[in-house]
C-alpha cells in the first residue's frame, strides 16, 4: 500500500489571475501541453480551438485581436483555461490536495493509492469485447445500471472515416460502451465529448482517458474552474507511457508492412505492437520502429499511472486477460467493493503478479524523469538528481 504525507499548512491563497497568455507561454509553447483539451472545454467564450489531426492535437486561440499568444477575455480577467490545465504550475499538488488531502511521498512513483488488484469482467461478452480483462467496460455498464453515472466521455473508432481513427464520443448504454471498448494507441481528447453529453441531456458523467486527461477533473475542482467540471463525477484513468501520431498508419504500418488501417480490428502493446486484421491475420511490430511517431504531447508527460483517477487500469504484466487495477479514492473503492460483492467482476491480489506492479513503478519513474527540471519540482519528487557534467 502506498503511503501519503500530510499536507502542510499553507498561507492564504493569492487571487488566481493567470490567463491564456501565461498558459500559452508556460505550457503550450514550452512543450508541456499534452493536448488533453481541458482548457478548450473550460473556455466560457469559445475562443480556444482544437484539431484532431496528424501533428496537431493541441489547443490554439481563435481570436485575432491580440494574436495567438494572448486573449482579450484574459486581459479582462477570465482565468478559466489556466484553472483547467493539468500541466499548469502546481497541477500535481493541487490535484493531490483535492483528492487525498495529502501529498505524494518520494517513493510513491505511481501516485497515491489504497490497493492494487488484478481484475476481470465476469460477463463473458464484456470480457471478450473489452481490453485486457474488460474492466473499464464492466465498470461503466455497472455504474450506469446502479445510477452512479448516466454516460461516459470516452473514445470510438470513426466509422465515418472508414478506418482506425480515434474520436471522442459518449457512451450512455451497454451497447455504446461495448462499441467503444478497446485500446487505440493514437490520441483522442475524450474531454471534448462533453458537448455531446450536454446535447443528450446527460448530467452525471464518467471520464475515461489517458493519464493526462484523468488529471483534468480534480485540477478543475481544486481551482474552481466553474460549472464545466460539475457533470464529471467519476474518473477512470488508463495507464499510458505514450500515444502515437496518426501518421504512423501511413508512414510505417502501410508503407513498410502493407497493413491498411481500415482493415485493422484490434491492437495492443505487450512488449511489441500487436495488430489483428479483419482477415484473421496477426502481426507484431518492434516498438523501437514506432518511437519516431511518438506524439509530441507525450514527450514531457510525467504521469504513466493515471495518478489522479478514482481507478487506474492497464494491461501490463503476465496476465493477458486480467486488468492491473489501482484503486485510489473512496469512490473507486466503493464501486470495486460493490462489484465484487454482486459478482460483476472477479479479482485476485495484485501480488499474484509482482512483475506487473514492479513494471508499473518502473515505467512511472521513467515517465516522471521526462518532466523538465525547470517546471514544477513536485512532479520530480523522488527522482535521483541529475549529475552535472
Amino acid at each position: 500500500m502506498s503511503t501519503v504525507a500530510e499536507a502542510s499548512p499553507t498561507a492564504p491563497k493569492a487571487r488566481w489571475t493567470h490567463q491564456w497568455k501565461e498558459l500559452y507561454e508556460e505550457v503550450i509553447d514550452s512543450g508541456l501541453c499534452t493536448g488533453c483539451a481541458g482548457c478548450v472545454i473550460a473556455c466560457p467564450h469559445d475562443v480556444i480551438g482544437y484539431h484532431h489531426a496528424e501533428g496537431e492535437y493541441k489547443p490554439f486561440h481563435l481570436e485575432e485581436e491580440l494574436g495567438h499568444a494572448d486573449c482579450v477575455h484574459g486581459q479582462k480577467g477570465c482565468t478559466s483555461c489556466t484553472r483547467a490545465c493539468p500541466r499548469f504550475r502546481t497541477w500535481e499538488s493541487d490535484a493531490n490536495e483535492h483528492l487525498f488531502d495529502a501529498q505524494r511521498e518520494p517513493g510513491d512513483m505511481s501516485g497515491i493509492y489504497s490497493d492494487i488488484l488484478l481484475v476481470r469482467a465476469s460477463d463473458e461478452m464484456v470480457l471478450r469485447m473489452g481490453q485486457d480483462g474488460g474492466l473499464v467496460s464492466a465498470i461503466l455498464i455497472w455504474a450506469m445500471e446502479h445510477d452512479y453515472i448516466d454516460g461516459a466521455l470516452t473514445s470510438f473508432l470513426d466509422g465515418a472515416a472508414g478506418d482506425w481513427k480515434a474520436k471522442p464520443g459518449v457512451a450512455a448504454n451497454r451497447d455504446e460502451v461495448l462499441a467503444s471498448a478497446g485500446s487505440r494507441y493514437t490520441y483522442s481528447a475524450n474531454t471534448l465529448a462533453i458537448d455531446e453529453a450536454r446535447e443528450r441531456g446527460l448530467s452525471k458523467l464518467a471520464l475515461v482517458g489517458m493519464s493526462c486527461q484523468s488529471s483534468v477533473p480534480p485540477v478543475m475542482w481544486h481551482r474552481k474552474a466553474g460549472k464545466v467540471s460539475k457533470p464529471i463525477v467519476f474518473n477512470i484513468g488508463l495507464l499510458c507511457s505514450k500515444t502515437f501520431d496518426d501518421a504512423i498508419f501511413a508512414e510505417l504500418f502501410w508503407a513498410k508492412y502493407r497493413l491498411a488501417k481500415q482493415d485493422m480490428v484490434k491492437m495492443n502493446i505487450k512488449g511489441v505492437f500487436q495488430i489483428w486484421m479483419r482477415d484473421g491475420t496477426y502481426h507484431e511490430i518492434n516498438l523501437k520502429e514506432c518511437h519516431a511517431w511518438t506524439r509530441e504531447g507525450c514527450t514531457h508527460c510525467p504521469d504513466f499511472a493515471a495518478e489522479h483517477a478514482d481507478i487506474s487500469c492497464g494491461g501490463i504484466g503476465e496476465n493477458a486477460d486480467w486488468t492491473l487495477t489501482i484503486v485510489r479514492t473512496e469512490l473507486g473503492r466503493e464501486i470495486i467493493k460493490r462489484m465484487i460483492a454482486d459478482g460483476s467482476i472477479e479479482t485476485r491480489p495484485g501480488d499474484d503478479d509482482p512483475g506487473a506492479i514492479a513494471l508499473m513503478h518502473k515505467l512511472a519513474a521513467k515517465s516522471r524523469a521526462r518532466w523538465p527540471a525547470w517546471a514544477d519540482d513536485q512532479v520530480r519528487l523522488g527522482l535521483p538528481e541529475k549529475k552535472k557534467r
